[in-house]
């Protein structure tokens, strides 16, 4: 195959700018905008309805991934052949893997969210890092979680770090963001949802709740900050304060293994229970 020239040679280009302007919050929020980096990320946009708006790829990586390119195509985003130092210059990566593609926001409303009924929730209160939070946005998404909600105190979700840490879940699960702690466990619990909140310090041990067999039916997993965990006004909360029992010599698991161990514990309950579908259901 011949080569094909660059479109964009400069990263001073207009559209240059104005995608790199989108690694910063505040223009992210007033764009209404995000940047997906990566093939396995712009393959999730492009088959996400009406998500992918424009598409930066190297002559490579347009060669490597052309079913990507060519979808995008087809769903109508501008696709744009780029130098690799226009790549370079709007991917927040380090080794920038030759594809960038600019999304629009997907988050559903909170209200959305509940009157779908759901089963399964992950919120994440006070998560201020961005790869834990894409992390257990993944988690949640492997468990079979049919939603997620990221509080007003939480990192943004669109949060570059966040975006990749979640290797494409972002666009498999409804999630409600800026949704204070308190109108969550509010909202979740009239739809039939119990809340159960993740400490160390809990009183509540998860093996025995497996055993008594209280974890089939609807649950929200409450998961607080790095450092500190929850405050006892969120515990409060709470139907339930649990920790993860701590069987070696481990000090405590980080949140996005705690997460995942959580989730996974409901999701098991509840497909024995039948309330669930199967997480290895394709």
């Amino acid at each position: 195959m011949s080569p094909v020239a660059p479109e964009l040679i400069s990263p001073r280009s207009p559209r240059v700018s104005a995608a790199r302007r989108l690694a910063r919050r505040n223009f992210r929020g007033k764009e209404r905008l995000f940047l997906a980096e990566g093939p396995q990320a712009v393959r999730e946009a492009a088959g996400h309805k009406d998500t992918l708006v424009e598409l930066f790829a190297t002559v490579e990586a347009a060669e490597r991934y052309a079913d990507i390119i060519g979808e995008a195509r087809a769903l109508g985003a501008r696709v744009h052949l780029a130098s690799e130092d226009v790549i370079a210059d709007i991917s927040t990566t380090v080794t920038p893997q030759g594809l960038v593609g600019i999304c629009r926001f997907l988050d559903t409303p909170f209200e959305e969210i509940l009157a779908a009924r759901p089963k399964l929730v992950a919120v994440l209160a006070n998560v201020r890092d961005p790869g834990n939070a894409g992390t257990v946005l993944r988690c949640a998404d492997a468990a079979g979680a049919e939603a997620v909600v990221l509080t007003d105190a939480s990192v943004d979700l669109y949060n570059p770090k966040a975006v990749r840490a979640s290797v494409g879940s972002l666009f498999h699960l409804p999630i409600a963001v800026g949704v204070p702690v308190e109108e969550a466990v509010d909202g979740l619990r009239r739809a039939g949802v119990r809340i159960l909140a993740a400490d160390g310090a809990g009183t509540d041990d998860l093996d025995d709740e497996l055993d008594r067999g209280t974890m089939g039916g609807p649950t929200a997993w409450v998961f607080g900050n790095e450092a500190w965990g929850l405050p006892e006004e969120t515990r409060a909360l709470a139907d339930a304060v649990v920790r993860v029992p701590i069987h070696g010599k481990a000090e405590s698991l980080n949140l996005a293994t705690a997460a995942a161990v959580c989730l996974y514990a409901s999701a098991r309950a509840q497909r024995a229970s039948g309330g669930c579908r199967s997480v290895t259901e394709s």
